[in-house]
């Protein structure tokens, strides 16, 4: 099983060419830990990481 490509910029899973934050196009493969955000407006690890979209991210990233 292929490992899922992270946006090197927001952290954040992508399944398409585009990234749905920030439109880039920076991938990697190389990233370690899985955090899932389900509501950013209450959730204190999104407020502390700066996650302003639902989804799931990557904790680490290279």
């Amino acid at each position: 099983m292929a490992k899922k490509k992270v946006c090197k910029k927001c952290k954040i899973f992508v399944e398409g060419n585009e990234c749905p934050v920030c439109k880039g196009n920076k991938f990697s493969t190389n990233w370690q830990g899985r955090i899932n955000i389900l509501d950013t407006g209450r959730s204190s690890i999104a407020k502390k990481i700066g996650v302003q979209m639902e989804g799931e991210y990557a904790i680490k990233v290279r």
